[in-house]
């Protein structure tokens, strides 16, 4: 929808983790060098905490794409589990035979299977995503397989991810077995101002646009209103290209920021950072309220994609066959596909100018209303 009218090769603020577009703070340069200790030197557990959205599966991710094929990787992220399914998810993770049998045999599966990799010169990592969940039986186990070794070297490196909720678990009397083995660790936390900044303009730079789209103020109220929290960082900044587009904006301002904190678009933001007082009252971006535009905006966008599939189809053909009779064809239907998205986004401009001018026609009449109640 933006991506065209700024210029981006695609949409820079998703919200996946996405390790291509890792910013690295100094704060997440730090967090990378203890979790790549951890993991090439094999020292025990390595432990990473943070709040929700600031970043840690981004930087899970980044690890693991940097690991040599020396090095095989395992992620677990069902962790609402007993000591018996963690087990079982595990082996899966392996692909170990599901076994019939007791627990032993299983833990006998799984010991064979890391000799296996052991013998092949393979360092096995193991990454329980979300592990706040765990409950202190299936944190023994993990602890218990951990002990799996050949030639006093463990067979298995285990990271554990989660909210800081996991670091008050572990402070359990009953979990010192446990914490004593953690080697490497660290707490990420939100970004400063200037970091907010910067991770702002690196997002717009990856994604192919102007690094400097959104003013300093913008930034500044991002960084309010987010806490330096990248997700929410991300949210923020997404809405406000949807609204920067629908005002035809090629700057994104602080104007726009306090438009889409007045309208609270279903925009999480931390639960510690309180909001400021609504702007004064402006004619306001587009709400679908009763979404017939975005059904039409669908069905356009269902057109497009069904363009879409026929030209890569006819693309296919042409690759396959080399036939220069049907490149004329396919030209007429790049156009209508150039065409068709051309319409799809001047009909939606349209249809977002006229709902703010409603909008702002029915603020107009309330507030008269409100000052001469007898009209």
């Amino acid at each position: 929808m933006y991506e065209s009218f700024y210029g981006f090769r695609e949409k820079p603020f998703q919200i996946a983790p996405n390790p291509e577009f890792l910013y690295k703070s100094p704060k997440h340069e730090a967090a990378l060098a203890y979790l790549e200790y951890g993991v090439t030197e094999n020292v025990g557990f390595i432990l990473l905490t943070g709040e929700i959205g600031s970043g840690k599966t981004t930087l899970v991710q980044y690890i693991l794409s940097r690991l040599g094929p020396d090095t095989e990787a395992v992620v677990v992220f069902q962790t609402n589990v007993t000591a018996e399914e963690m087990l079982g998810l595990i082996l899966e993770e392996f692909d170990i035979p599901k076994s019939t049998g007791d627990k032993a045999s299983k833990l006998s599966a799984l010991n064979q299977c890391l000799i296996d990799r052991y013998a092949r010169r393979k360092r096995v990592v193991l990454v329980i995503d979300e592990a706040q969940n765990l409950s202190a039986d299936v944190l023994e186990e993990v602890r218990m397989i951990s002990n799996i070794q050949a030639d006093g070297q463990p067979l298995l490196q285990i990271m554990l991810v989660g909210q800081p909720e996991l670091v008050s678990k572990l402070s359990s009397p009953s979990l010192r077995q446990f914490t004593q083995r953690i080697a490497a660790s660290y707490h990420l936390t939100g970004l400063n101002r200037e970091e907010t900044r910067a991770y702002i303009s690196h997002r717009l730079l990856k994604a192919g646009g102007a690094p400097g789209l959104f003013t300093e103020a913008a930034v500044g109220r991002i960084f309010e209103l987010s806490g330096g929290i990248p997700r929410s960082i991300n949210l923020l900044c997404q809405a406000a290209l949807v609204y920067g587009f629908a005002a035809d904006a090629r700057v994104i301002s602080q104007d726009i920021i306090r438009a889409i904190e007045a309208d609270n678009v279903g925009i999480a933001l931390p639960a510690a950072v309180t909001p400021a007082p609504p702007a004064p009252a402006t004619p306001a971006p587009f709400v679908d309220g009763d979404g017939a535009l975005g059904k039409r905006l669908g069905e356009l966008e269902s057109q497009v994609r069904d363009l879409q599939r026929v030209m890569d189809d006819t693309l296919k053909r042409l690759e396959h066959y080399r036939c220069k009779a049907e490149e004329e064809p396919l030209l007429r239907l790049q156009a209508l596909l150039g065409e068709e998205r051309k319409r799809n986004d001047e009909l939606l401009k349209r249809c977002l100018k006229l709902d703010m001018e409603n909008r702002y026609l029915r603020t107009h009449h309330s507030s008269r209303k409100q000052e001469n109640p007898d009209d």
